[in-house]
């Protein structure tokens, strides 16, 4: 008789239970020796070896990255769901960002899902997604079809507030050059056309921009070129950009913004200007609200009750934005100490090692287990899934 819904989830309970030393042990462990972006050597020599030894079939090095890898199980006859681990660390932080915990919690719900079904009818994949903090694996993994194929991309984050979903920004980073002429100030200062004061008169008129800008979108910037000496009008000055929006879409309006302001001020100062993006960078998070409705009501089965986000709060952007418009995917929120706190902090990093932290993990790994068994189980909610994600597409969501 094929397993239920209620009888898979109160079996991934148990192995979830059954395994909690064991979980923790591997999060205490990533803690205790944090790796940086692109060097996760031992975060995925320890992962992976739990998978192998549970039967799962792993590849590393996975789209060309030594530090990605899969695992999978399943008879590849139905659906695939992906949970997602990240696993890198903050220079000096170590894991103030709590990865250690999400390679914990995906591992859990790997493992206790693959046991409580005892046959997994399509496929369940694990994924590791290295240097979420600095270099985007899940854009390569992304770009390179690994997630082709799948129906839910499932992953948890640890934060400071327990939220079904995460309100995160569309990211890139542009430069914008300035070319003037140089020239002696006490010499020929007529002469010259300086290249620092345009930059400068950028800032300027960003700051301007900044108070009419939709909410959720945001530009910061830095100079990383002004001059070389006092007494010289400089000939070059450069600025690097950080632009942030609350939708993809509003995001190529504020870097055309940027470009916009740009040639403006090189009209009216002299200058030449060019901008450059350094990278793509990251897409908006779309949340897929079946599935983390679903996870919402595992995860308060499991002791832990969640809340929408608080309008009009950003927290930031991550890598799952590019997965989430291409598959259907959940990123909530599972807090490990107050509100009061911040990640990215020294005491963030002491919670991804305590007692709130543990509680995270356990639940969040029997959430997750629950919501990847709703998908493989009950064929309405993966399609229910999809077409949010068509809805929420079209409508630029």
């Amino acid at each position: 008789m094929p397993i239920t819904p209620e009888d898979a989830y109160a079996r991934i309970g148990r192995e979830v239970a059954a395994r909690a030393g064991l979980l923790w042990e591997v999060a205490l462990e990533l803690h205790r020796s944090p790796e940086l972006a692109f060097r996760e050597h031992r975060a995925v020599e320890l992962l992976t070896g739990h998978f192998e030894r549970e039967g799962f079939l792993v590849e590393r090095g996975v789209a060309g990255l030594p530090t990605a890898f899969t695992a999978r199980t399943g008879d590849g006859d139905g659906p695939c769901v992906a949970l997602l681990m990240e696993y890198d660390a903050l220079p000096e932080l170590g894991h103030a960002c709590g990865h250690n915990l999400i390679a914990a919690a995906g591992l859990g719900a790997a493992l206790a899902l693959r046991d409580a079904l005892e046959r997994v009818d399509g496929t369940l994949l694990a994924v590791g997604t290295p240097a979420e903090e600095d270099g985007g694996g899940k854009v390569t993994l992304t770009d390179a079809g690994v997630f082709d194929g799948v129906d839910a991309a499932l992953m948890f984050h640890p934060g400071v507030h327990t939220w079904t979903w995460a309100p995160l920004t569309a990211q890139r980073q542009i430069r914008v050059g300035f070319h003037g002429r140089a020239a002696h100030p006490t010499g020929n200062p007529t002469e010259g056309i300086d290249a620092l004061a345009a930059l400068i008169q950028l800032f300027n008129t960003l700051a301007v921009l900044g108070r009419r800008l939709p909410p959720g979108s945001h530009v910061q910037g830095i100079v990383t070129e002004g001059g070389r000496a006092t007494n010289i009008v400089p000939a070059f000055a450069e600025g690097l950009f950080g632009l942030r929006g609350g939708t993809t879409a509003a995001l190529d309006d504020l870097e055309a913004e940027l470009a916009h302001c740009a040639g403006g001020v090189a009209h009216s100062t002299g200058t030449t200007v060019d901008t450059a993006r350094v990278t793509d960078g990251y897409e908006h998070f779309r949340d897929n609200d079946v599935l983390s409705g679903r996870f919402a009501q595992h995860l308060a089965r499991a002791g832990l009750p969640s809340r929408e986000p608080e309008p009009g709060v950003y927290l930031g952007s991550s890598d799952i934005g590019n997965v989430s418009t291409r598959v259907p995917a959940i990123h909530p929120f599972v807090a490990i100490m107050d509100a009061s706190g911040s990640d990215h902090t020294p005491q963030f990093a002491e919670a991804a090692a305590g007692e709130g932290g543990r509680t995270a993990l356990l639940a969040a790994a029997q959430a997750l287990a629950c919501t990847a068994a709703d998908v493989l189980l009950v064929p309405e909610i993966g399609e229910r899934a999809w077409r949010c994600l068509r809805e929420k597409a079209a409508a630029g969501l």
